[in-house]
């Protein structure tokens, strides 16, 4: 299997079972995105907290350049570190939500 169709499976599968996780609140729904054309993968929630409707991205991860970039997280599950141990190596992921100075500091990839 060439990179990008494992990477494509791996950002599928993970994402996939954090998306298969129920929400505390009934009215809500989670609802994983999966846009292969373009390489774009999103996690929305959406429904009704009382009688107000919510909507919003949770998780936000796109492959550009044979690269997986989290470009947003908005849970407490460490993405990155779950990416490695499904074997995506550390200079393949990009923090995308941090600042292009900020990333050199990380352990991951800078861009």
């Amino acid at each position: 299997m060439d990179k990008l169709k494992h990477y494509r499976q791996i950002i599928q599968t993970l994402l996939g079972e954090y998306a298969g996780y129920k929400s505390l609140n009934p009215d809500m729904e989670r609802e994983l995105i999966c846009d292969t054309a373009s390489d774009r993968y999103l996690i929305v929630n959406f429904g009704w907290q009382g009688n107000r409707y919510i909507y919003g991205c949770t998780v936000h991860m796109e492959i550009r350049k044979e690269k997986i970039w989290i470009q947003y997280n908005m849970t407490d599950v460490n993405f990155a570190k779950e990416l490695v141990e499904m074997g995506v190596a550390k200079n393949d992921i990009v923090l995308g939500f941090h600042s292009p100075f900020k990333r050199q500091f990380t352990e991951y990839a800078v861009g």
